[in-house]
Formats: C-alpha cells, structure tokens, sequence
C-alpha cells in the first residue's frame, strides 16, 4: 500500500465514478481499476461495489475513507513541514551577543524575522565575551554576535561583519576638553584613563586601547581596571578619570558624558561580527544572517 493507491482511492470514492477519477488524475481508467483492485487485496476486503451503471462504498470503504483521507493529509503535513525545516523556516536558532552593541540593529532584526519566519523559535541571550565565544564553540549557540578577536582559534569558524562603530573618548561634561569636536590622543598624556580590565574584556580590547595610546606618543596612566565594561562609564560620570570605548556606549550611558571623536583614528573602527560553525548544518542560520545584514550598521 502507498499514498498514490490511497490518493486513487479516495478521488473514485469523492466521484463514485472511475472515469471521472481518471479525468482528474490524468491517468488511465484501466490503471486507477489496477490500483484500486491491488489496495482491495491488501486490505483484504471489498472497498467498492460496482457493476455497469453504479459505484459504491462498501460499508468497510466507507470506513477504509475517513482513515485513509487522515493518512494523506498527515503525510501532506509530514512532507510539508519537513520541506519547510530543510529550508530553515521551521525550527529553532539559538543566538548569543554583547548587548550593548547589538541595540542599534538586534531589536529591529529579530521582529523583522519573526514576522518573515514566525515558526522559526529564537533563543536570545546576553553572554560576557569569554563565555559568548566558548558557548559557539561547545555547539551552544547557532550564532554569536561578537568580536572577530580569537575567532580564529575555533575550528572552522565562519564570520559576516554585520556592525561597525567609531571608538571615542568618553569624559564628564566638567571636563576642560568635553566641549572639542574631536581630540587627539598627544593631548591626553596627563589623563588618568580608565579601562575595562584585561582578563574579563573582550580579547585583544585592553591591548588594543593600551596599544592605540603608545603608538600616538603617550603611555595611559591606568587608574582603574573595573571587572565589568558596563562599569566603565559609571567611574567616567563620577569624574575618577576618561576612557575609550565604542561609540555604542553612547545611547546607554549617563547624559552627564561626552563621547568625542578621535582625531587620526581613520581605520580603527570597533567591529562586530556574527559568527557561527560552518559544520553547523541548522538551516536557519543563512535565512538569519541574511535578516540581519539588512539590518546592520555602521555608526
């Protein structure tokens, strides 16, 4: 028994009339009598009466109907829906980022994928740095919105560049140089910098920042080293010291602050990419990775 004798079997039963039945399939009448003969010797009972003038259910093909009209609408289903899945618009998609830089753009693309692919269930999470990297590379996560530094050191990792920002020098409006439209870095030799501490950072940003600073003449006079970025902008507002961070951090800190432009820093942008395992086979990551490249950003 198989779909097609089931398929046959219910449009003569919808009929009562092989001919028409075969007008509709567009098949042989003569290969519908077939078909239908061969399911009455595998159920083992009669599922029509007929002779020259008429064509009946049996009181067992009427009952043989209403199953097998269930059978092929749950195939139909069956199929369907593994379709829809192998094209990634049923399933699920487990997703990581750092929050602060993904709220120019993530808030927008989610809701504009899940009015496209509302089958589609996201798992949404808030990770630090170190952990968001480790959970990609344990096959927790589908897709980490992170950045590129020591992506490479997990096996055949892929990466997309969905976001790019300016760093800026971030200070209370008290500060004698918090109203300049641009600062260069020689002028804030005396500056006591504070900086996201180098074990808990995001790899390579405290080097990074350190390094930015000596290779413009100066060596940053570390005051502070707060365990959590987050934690950076409120020692900024008590007037402890300044600090570079990416522009991001604008819409998320106190008005009290000034993020200025860094004059010379051409080609120094803060960048974020989503990255995902290429043996990762979910067939939701391409149809989300291309929701989000249309909703990326430079800032």
């Amino acid at each position: 028994m198989d779909i097609r004798q089931l398929r046959y079997f219910i449009t003569v039963a919808e009929h009562l009339n092989f001919t028409k039945a075969a007008n509709q399939l567009y098949v042989a009448q003569s290969a519908i009598s077939h078909q239908i003969a061969d399911l009455e010797d595998q159920v083992g009972v009669k599922l029509f009466i007929r002779n020259k003038r008429s064509v009946q259910l049996t009181p067992a093909g009427a009952v043989f109907l209403k199953e097998a009209m269930e059978i092929v609408e749950k195939t139909s289903g069956a199929i369907e829906k593994a379709q829809q899945t192998d094209a990634g618009v049923i399933g699920s998609l487990s997703i990581g980022f750092l929050s602060i830089h993904v709220r120019g753009f993530l808030p927008e693309a989610i809701k504009r994928f899940r009015v496209i692919y509302p089958k589609v269930e996201l798992h949404l999470n808030h990770y630090p740095s170190k952990m968001l990297k480790e959970a990609l590379e344990e096959g927790e996560l589908d897709i980490a919105l992170t950045q590129p530094s020591g992506l490479h050191r997990i096996e055949e990792v892929e990466i997309q560049t969905v976001a790019k920002e300016r760093y800026c020098v971030v200070m209370h409006k008290n500060h004698p140089l918090a109203n300049q439209q641009k600062i260069k870095l020689t002028d804030l030799s005396t500056e006591p910098f504070i900086i996201h501490n180098r074990h808990d950072s995001p790899i390579g940003s405290y080097e990074f920042i350190v390094h930015l600073c000596e290779q413009n003449g100066l060596t940053p006079r570390i005051v502070s080293q707060p365990r959590f970025v987050d934690t950076v902008p409120i020692l900024v507002e008590s007037e402890i010291g300044i600090s570079i961070l990416p522009k991001s951090f604008e819409a998320v800190s106190s008005h009290s602050l000034r993020f200025i432009e860094i004059d010379g820093l051409e080609g120094h942008d803060f960048e974020l990419v989503a990255a995902w395992k290429k043996n990762n086979l979910n067939p939701s990551i391409p149809i989300f990775l291309e929701v989000l490249a249309n909703e990326g950003l430079t800032i």
